[in-house]
């Protein structure tokens, strides 16, 4: 589920689609919180997906 909203945040980025990138991106930050909550991944790796997807946005 995660790589899923992750994937649709890269193709939006992709696309150039600042938009749908931003939607994307705001359904996909819960969710790796809440993955990293859990233990699914590392609270410093869902630190890096989200600003490193926060300055890719900035940059369209």
């Amino acid at each position: 589920m995660m790589r899923t909203y992750m994937k649709k945040t890269i193709a939006a980025i992709e696309a150039g689609d600042k938009e749908a990138a931003t939607a994307a991106l705001a359904t996909a930050t819960p969710l790796l919180d809440r993955m990293a909550t859990k233990g699914l991944i590392h609270k410093n790796k869902a630190a890096r997906h989200k600003a490193r997807f926060t300055a890719a946005i900035k940059a369209l």
